[in-house]
């Protein structure tokens, strides 16, 4: 007789499970289906020009994932644009979306995200850059092959500035070269190698290149195409010669560990 009763004394039948057992059914289930999917974090602060057109062309994607937005303490209209956004998911394939808020800064902002997120993938994606078609997909697809641990994607600015064409091609030979993802490719990991490696450090800038150089120690990231894209306005607004310096600044300092400029010479361009 005791058989037929489980740990938290509902009665077990032959035809159906108990109410224990079904809530167990119900979890494993939901484990399972949770396991490839896909988990995009988005850290934005004052990103109201540019975050509407990356929700929205993620909202075309198919697959298998959440969306997890997290604000930095933004003073202008992201929030709002966050909201509307919400109100048009129910007919997506977007399994959640969530808002949340973190101390400003990138790498507390990404690894709040991190902390809340549900998938076996977590992907990092700039507030101005857009994945390509069938990005999800393919890394849900991804899931079942351990020996992919980590990726990003090759990268491109929108519009046809040679400039930013330049800046664009030589970054991605560093990348392919060196396998360090800068922030705005998109870069992608496996939920416990990301916290294995404990996340992202806590410095205001290079938290992508610190993280990845820690990531190349234990794994050789896998580098997709076709590129992402990032809105170009913010670099044409700080300047294409300033923006090229600064991607070679960091070329040297990843390849020859020279140091970085101050904290001042990559402010914050809205």
């Amino acid at each position: 007789m005791s058989g037929n009763f489980c740990p938290c004394g509902c009665e077990k039948r032959s035809h159906q499970p108990s109410a224990c057992e079904a809530e167990e059914l119900i979890a494993e289930s939901w484990r399972l289906r949770a396991s490839d999917m896909v988990s995009i974090i988005i850290p934005a602060y004052n990103e109201e020009k540019a975050l509407p057109h990356t929700l929205s062309e993620l909202l075309c994607q198919p697959g298998d994932y959440e969306v997890i937005v997290v604000d930095g303490g933004s003073t202008d209209r992201t929030h709002a644009v966050v909201q509307d956004f919400s109100l048009s998911t129910q007919h997506s394939a977007l399994r959640s979306f969530r808002f949340l808020d973190a101390p400003k800064g990138r790498a507390s902002q990404m690894n709040a995200g991190a902390k809340e997120a549900d998938g076996e993938w977590l992907l990092f994606l700039h507030a101005d850059t857009v994945l390509p078609s069938g990005a999800i997909q393919r890394l849900n697809g991804m899931e079942a092959d351990l020996t992919i641990q980590a990726g990003g994607f090759m990268h491109r600015f929108s519009g046809g500035d040679w400039r930013l064409k330049l800046i664009s091609f030589l970054d991605n030979i560093r990348c392919v070269r060196s396998r360090i993802i800068y922030g705005d490719q998109a870069l992608f990991v496996r939920r416990p190698l990301f916290e294995q490696l404990g996340g992202f450090p806590n410095q205001s800038i290079l938290e992508d290149v610190a993280f990845c150089e820690k990531l190349i120690n234990v794994t050789k990231p896998l580098i997709l195409s076709p590129s992402v894209v990032t809105d170009a306005r913010k670099f044409l607004k700080m300047g294409v010669w300033r923006s090229f310096f600064r991607v070679l600044l960091i070329i040297l300092h990843v390849e020859f560990r020279l140091p970085i400029l101050p904290r001042s010479f990559f402010q914050d361009v809205r």
